[in-house]
């Protein structure tokens, strides 16, 4: 495997959770993987500063941040912590060098059933975090889940939806994350796709693939390139269409993956990407 063939790659880090911060820094190495997606638990955990010299003395490139987002509660305290916390995220994306917040933007309040109200409070927070993240030299990507998260964890679910959202803003303050997982389903993600690269708002692009049947609480399903039914190399193809030239990710909640040896997983995941590419 050339280092050519992995330019594009980026292993996010919740695909190989396994590993500790260090052990994925000398996989990376091992492997010639070049870029990483961090989130901020493992980062905390570790130290924000700790971590910015590991990931820095490496040479590794951060290509984005998870996650910030949760923007739909109705509660004024609650609304009040989500925007701190969403600062201080954009202050960890900063302080790792990547210049994207990916943001999960949150469900339906308890008891309500109102999925216009919660959009538009997601927009009421981007209004407010759009030029703190711009000062910092972030940019936020709300990223749409799936529709079966849209009472729990995101009430976007469709790349229009989020593109209506991040289009209210600066391309530079807000775009899109493209994740096929989410979005495969979508016959319209394609014109989507290539509405979001005309505007510049793709800001992060996510691979994983779909298999059947979900595990139970589905959060765990996504499955391992060509593994499942997504036809990836289309998808890859519409957004390179679309204009983007940056990173991909390959983003994998995977209970399975994750028993496994994790430098392994990063080896095979390195080598399944590198198959999809040479397609």
């Amino acid at each position: 495997m050339t280092a050519s063939d992995l330019s594009r790659f980026s292993i996010n880090q919740m695909t190989v959770k396994q590993l500790s911060l260090p052990e994925l820094v000398s996989a990376c190495d091992e492997l010639g993987v070049t870029q990483v997606g961090l989130w901020r638990e493992p980062v905390q955990e570790y130290g924000l500063e700790a971590t910015a010299k590991l990931i820095g003395s490496a040479g590794l490139t951060v290509t984005t941040l998870c996650r910030g987002g949760f923007f739909t509660a109705t509660d004024p305290q609650a609304r009040t912590a989500a925007l701190a916390d969403n600062r201080r995220a954009i202050d960890e994306a900063a302080a790792l060098g990547t210049d994207t917040l990916v943001l999960v933007s949150g469900g339906l309040p308890p008891g309500s059933r109102d999925l216009r109200a919660a959009r538009e409070r997601i927009a009421d927070a981007l209004a407010e975090l759009g030029p703190y993240a711009e000062r910092h030299g972030v940019r936020l990507a709300v990223e749409p889940l799936h529709p079966m998260y849209a009472a729990d964890r995101c009430v976007v679910s469709t790349l229009a939806q989020a593109l209506d959202l991040a289009e209210r803003f600066p391309a530079q303050q807000v775009g899109v994350a493209v994740d096929t997982y989410h979005i495969w389903w979508d016959d319209q993600a394609p014109a989507q796709i290539a509405r979001a690269g005309a505007g510049g708002r793709i800001h992060a692009f996510q691979l994983a693939d779909w298999v059947t049947p979900l595990p139970q609480g589905v959060l765990t399903g996504r499955g391992q390139i060509g593994d499942g039914a997504i036809d990836l190399r289309e998808w890859r193809d519409h957004v390179d269409a679309a204009g983007y030239t940056g990173p991909i990710e390959v983003e994998l909640f995977n209970d399975g993956l994750w028993a496994r040896d994790g430098r392994e997983v990063l080896a095979e995941t390195a080598e399944r990407f590198r198959a999809l590419q040479g397609g």
